[in-house]
């Protein structure tokens, strides 16, 4: 017999793992929705911090704090704030030594009395370096220590039992988040310096631009408007794009000739016919500056079917010519 299907939904609704994974979804959304009313002008003295300081954020933290204070650390530097992560445990037996005077340096402990992180506090008075503390207590160590205290909400663990780490984690690791991008608008850090930092994999590709793959000068199909089929098929053959790009005398594109048009043009007079006759005219263009995944797009949309390669112009002038295979090539997908 076959189970109606709001009678299987209403099973699963009461499954015992379902309500305890909703449940601890639900405490830690409600404490992000306390993190963010909660934010006051300290937000804004930690941002200037940052921002006026000349060396890099040093942040430290002790086990789950460690860990979320590591990814606090690759998303500021990739987002145009230097920043590094350094153990509390190492720092006591050597690594003080990577904070430097010029640094900040941001600490993460929930209860703000994490043993661990004391040498770093004193290495911050004694050296006068600005100590920023992300935390759950305002009256602990370091939240008196500190110079700017982001506190975290009062808010209970998600685990059943109090004591594991998720809560507090998540409120943490969104506070470093804030922060981060917080100082990437206020830096105005762009999509061409956020590809500097990522030059591999998906995000890196998704931003190389038209102009870092295009073909340019005399890799470029070209022939003038008046110039015989013959010579086309030839610029055609030897340039080896399957397109060639044809120019009025002042040097606009003002049109294309591809394999398509021969076959459409095929007959005994073809060959001795000019390019403008066989041409199609206002061809499809990019610009060097446009997003080589946006070109792709285009020349995958429904409406150009058959497209495998753009010239990029500037005004009306080619600039260079963009193949489908180096978007490909080049992980663009």
């Amino acid at each position: 017999m076959t189970v109606p299907e709001d009678s299987k939904t209403a099973r699963l609704d009461d499954h015992r793992d379902l309500v305890s994974a909703r449940r601890v979804l639900q405490i830690e959304a409600d404490a992000l929705e306390q993190l963010r009313d909660s934010l006051d002008e300290s937000f804004i003295q930690a941002l200037d911090i940052i921002s006026n300081a000349k060396g890099r954020v040093i942040i430290s933290g002790m086990g789950k704090s460690g860990h979320i204070g590591k990814k606090i650390a690759a998303t500021l530097a990739s987002t145009g704030t230097p920043a590094q992560f350094v153990h509390p445990g190492e720092a006591s037996h050597g690594d003080l030594g990577m904070i430097m005077p010029d640094d900040v340096v941001l600490c993460l402990s929930n209860s703000g009395g994490t043993k661990e992180l004391g040498d770093i506090i004193a290495y911050t008075k004694r050296f006068n370096i600005p100590l920023i503390a992300i935390v759950g207590k305002a009256d602990s160590t370091l939240g008196r220590r500190a110079d700017v205290t982001l506190l975290l909400p009062d808010a209970p663990e998600a685990c059943s039992i109090g004591l594991a780490p998720t809560t507090s984690t998540t409120t943490t690791l969104a506070m470093g988040d804030a922060l981060a991008v917080a100082l990437l608008e206020r830096q105005g850090f762009s999509p061409d310096q956020f590809q500097v930092f990522h030059p591999g994999g998906k995000l890196g590709s998704s931003l190389i631009k038209v102009s870092d793959l295009m073909h340019t000068g005399d890799e470029m199909p070209l022939i003038g408007e008046e110039a015989r089929m013959d010579e086309a098929l030839l610029e055609m053959t030897a340039k080896g794009f399957g397109c060639v790009g044809i120019t009025n005398q002042a040097g606009d594109l003002t049109g294309i000739i591809t394999d398509g048009d021969l076959r459409r043009h095929m007959g005994a007079d073809m060959l001795s016919k000019t390019a403008r006759q066989v041409m199609t005219e206002n061809p499809q263009t990019t610009r060097p500056a446009a997003l080589a995944a946006e070109a792709l797009a285009q020349m995958n949309s429904t409406g150009f079917n058959g497209i495998t390669c753009l010239f990029a112009v500037e005004g009306s002038r080619p600039a260079g010519v963009l193949s489908v295979h180096d978007c490909l090539r080049n992980g663009i997908m």
